[in-house]
């Protein structure tokens, strides 16, 4: 269960509907389930053949609950769930709508995600992703993912989750804090970040890197080995999982998104630091294109350039606390205008409709 489920299954649930989840599970199961939905846990995004047999029981589950929309949202889930649609009568199936998330490798195992009644695109950048390799256009509809305002508003977070952030991460008040939040994996682009420190001439800052140290333990192990060998320790340190990213928001100065061996289909991290009110600096390609304005909320930078990023982070550390402030503002109100939960959860149930 990921996030945008989780807001969805709300939305639906505030509007008189039900909302029924099958997925592996995950951290957001509880709070999914406390605000209504019913949630099916199955491991149906397993690449293993052994997958298949989750197909009937959705099948049943689609039946006798009498579902209305089946939103398929990754691949392999998808692959069942589509698989088990088409095994009804077709005067019985419900309407298929499938979110297109990512730059997939493009194959048979990817268009799955093509094959909806609708296709939900997450990004402008998505939308031609699917027209240019799938050459889909008809009922493809942009919309962007959302940040829940109630969540991630400076105003809501209070003082003392903040310091105990600090506290649990060892964090000194006096030096600005780099933070790069996302999950450990070379997509992410941790490593290239770490290279970019090494050319940061501004030796002030603490850089945190925050994302399950335990999701990848191997790729976790190199990055700490790189910190050590580089002389890095004391200056970047992992941190862990973090189920306050408001709070860890609010003591970043300023917040990093490094992808470079593949773009961001949207880049949700980077628009909640928006959100929060923080200055941004991101890869120039995929969605960051389209939620970050260099110069106004943020800088964008070449992809897999550690110089090009150390020099973006050396101007924004010469920044002065107003121009930062500025910058945070910025942000704060191009997310109230495009990039809410509230008009992302609007928007998929009118495009059900």
């Amino acid at each position: 269960v990921e996030r945008g489920t989780v807001e969805m299954g709300r939305h639906l649930i505030r509007k008189g509907h039900k909302s029924l989840v099958v997925s592996g599970g995950g951290r957001l199961v509880d709070q999914l389930e406390r605000e209504g939905s019913f949630h099916e846990r199955r491991n149906i995004g397993s690449k293993s053949p052994i997958a298949l047999v989750h197909i009937w029981p959705l099948r049943q589950l689609i039946k006798e609950s009498r579902v209305s929309v089946l939103h398929l949202r990754s691949r392999m889930p998808a692959w069942i769930g589509y698989v088990a649609w088409l095994t009804l009568p077709k005067n019985d199936r419900p309407i298929l709508v499938t979110t297109f998330h990512g730059f997939y490798s493009v194959n048979a195992y990817s268009a799955i995600m093509t094959k909806g009644d609708g296709v939900i695109a997450v990004s402008e950048s998505i939308k031609k992703h699917i027209f240019e390799k799938y050459q889909r256009r008809d009922n493809v509809r942009l919309i962007f993912r959302g940040v829940d305002a109630e969540s991630f508003n400076p105003a809501f977070v209070a003082k003392e989750r903040v310091d105990a952030l600090y506290k649990a991460w060892n964090i000194d008040r006096k030096k600005p804090v780099l933070m790069l939040p996302g999950r450990l994996t070379r997509l992410k682009g941790q490593e290239f970040f770490l290279r970019s420190l090494l050319h940061v001439t501004n030796s002030t800052f603490q850089a945190v890197l925050v994302g399950d140290t335990q999701d990848n333990p191997g790729y976790t192990a190199e990055l700490n080995e790189f910190i050590e060998k580089n002389n890095l320790t004391g200056r970047a340190r992992l941190v862990g999982h973090c189920t306050d990213m408001p709070a860890a928001f609010t003591l970043a100065d300023i917040v990093l998104s490094t992808s470079s061996l593949e773009p961001e289909a949207f880049g949700r991290t980077t628009v909640e630091a928006m959100a929060m009110g923080k200055p941004v600096i991101a890869t120039a390609h995929g969605g960051s294109l389209e939620t970050v304005v260099h110069g106004e909320n943020g800088w964008l930078v070449q992809p897999s350039d550690p110089k090009a990023l150390a020099a973006a982070i050396d101007e924004a550390l010469a920044m002065d606390t107003e121009q930062l402030r500025q910058y945070g503002e910025n942000g704060r109100q191009r997310v109230s205008e495009n990039f809410t939960a509230q008009a992302m959860c609007e928007q998929t149930l009118a495009f059900y409709h």
